[in-house]
């Protein structure tokens, strides 16, 4: 058996293991008895049957799997002892707030501990602003159906606080340099982030700035709710969350614009620093960096030439992202779909592209055409589990809208970029965005009809 198939075989246990283990409730017991299993199949095979110790490898690596998820599952933060307790905490905000209705809300660190903030949505705070709340820690509860409890710890928020009093801090916060560094950073990208949004409102008419600012940047909370519904009817949701194949297509975009000009690598490592630039401008969010790495490699492997082994490059870009949060496995949608897009584009596209190898390129859109079903095809299954069932439109509706993407994510990147500096100019492009995103709309709204 050669190498790299043993290394896809042993990363493949470790992955099973964490997707077991989110499911089973593993015991320390049942993990000694495991490891008791793989130690003795390697030692009793006299080092000599190949199949019985690559056998003792796996039983290994499935348990490294379930003991890495039981341990960033049952971690408890310093602050679990203060739950239902009033707490004094000074910090600052983690996160962009979000807008719901009359209330914001946003993550708040304080000694390394991950806190959810519920409050009004006024005054409203910003990434960066430090803080002194006082309130009873809680712990998050369930919803009916649905598992809200492991849907935060994915991001590691295991305590969260209801409408607390809150003062601004004006004092120094006791952090690491790296910790310290970070809120005046990112303090400065949410400010660009603003100033872009805003050169899209000033450039594009109304829904359409709220749609273009949803597939650049996943600001999903100003676009209408009947427009929101309009998506969901006719399974193009996915369009508007941030994922590997959002960022996909920003650089496969870039790509072809490019060609044209430079050499196709020269091309690809110019689309990744619009990656970065992306990545940045977004607020650089774990989830976003996920579905970055997993874009990019997606990137790579069509853009760049065949990656030497794709399926070793994909199952280790995947357990390096799973053994830092486990929870992405089962409980991140849109790691999920940045991995099922991957796969589809690598295994699926290949054959398409051969059995169309008659039709006309027409200008690279056959193959953006493909590009998109094979994505399509292989996230379809995700998308029914989690947005609702199959839509027979859904299909239809997705290949006459995900060819513009690119386009409407260009024109309306470019009109922010250069609504940013002057507003009539960021308008003169932002009447072709507002044409191609018109036209996406137009497609949603009547096929929901």
């Amino acid at each position: 058996m050669h190498k790299s198939q043993i290394f896809f075989y042993l990363l493949s246990a470790f992955i099973f293991g964490v997707f077991t283990a989110s499911f089973l409730d593993f015991s320390a017991r049942i993990f000694l008895i495991l490891i008791i299993i793989g130690i003795s199949a390697i030692v009793l095979s006299g080092f000599k049957n190949k199949l019985i110790i690559l056998a003792g490898f796996l039983i290994l690596a499935f348990t490294t799997g379930g003991a890495r998820f039981n341990f960033f599952n049952n971690y408890s933060g310093s602050f679990d002892d203060f739950v239902g307790q009033e707490v004094v905490l000074r910090g600052y905000v983690d996160s962009e707030p979000e807008i719901d209705g009359s209330n914001q809300r946003f993550v708040f660190v304080s000694d390394s501990n991950r806190i959810l903030v519920t409050i009004s949505s006024y005054p409203r705070y910003k990434f960066g602003d430090t803080l002194e709340i006082r309130g009873e820690l809680r712990l998050p509860q369930n919803f009916t159906d649905f598992d809200y409890v492991t849907y935060l710890k994915k991001d590691d928020i295991r305590t969260v606080l209801f409408f607390p009093g809150i003062e601004k801090y004006n004092g120094e916060l006791k952090l690491s340099f790296q910790k310290n560094i970070k809120p005046s950073l990112y303090k400065n990208i949410f400010a660009i982030k603003d100033m872009f949004q805003r050169a899209v409102n000033l450039s594009i008419a109304e829904p359409n700035a709220s749609f273009i600012n949803g597939i650049l940047l996943g600001s999903r909370q100003n676009i209408p709710d009947e427009l929101k519904d309009a998506f969901k009817s006719t399974g193009t949701t996915h369009i508007l969350a941030i994922s590997g194949y959002n960022i996909m297509i920003i650089s496969e975009a870039v790509l072809l614009g490019l060609i044209f000009f430079v050499r196709r690598k020269i091309a690809f490592w110019m689309s990744v620093a619009v990656i970065f630039l992306f990545v940045i401008m977004t607020g650089a969010s774990a989830s976003v960096v996920r579905a970055a790495v997993m874009g990019l490699l997606l990137s790579f492997a069509h853009g760049y030439g065949r990656l030497y082994d794709q399926k070793n490059s994909i199952i280790l870009a995947g357990a390096v992202m799973i053994w830092f949060n486990p929870f992405v496995l089962v409980f991140d949608i849109g790691f999920q779909l940045s991995f099922a897009a991957v796969l589809g584009l690598i295994y699926l596209y290949p054959w398409l592209d051969y059995k169309a190898h008659k039709l006309s390129e027409l200008g690279g859109m056959k193959e953006l055409v493909l590009m998109t079903l094979s994505a399509q095809v292989a996230v379809a299954p995700l998308l029914i589990y989690y947005f609702g069932g199959f839509s027979p439109i859904s299909l239809p509706a997705n290949i006459l809208i995900l060819p513009f993407v690119p386009v409407a994510m260009l024109l309306g990147f470019i009109a922010g970029l250069v609504g940013m500096i002057s507003v009539s100019l960021g308008q003169l492009v932002g009447y072709l965005a507002w044409a191609v995103t018109t036209y996406q709309i137009g497609i949603v709204r009547y096929l929901s009809l």
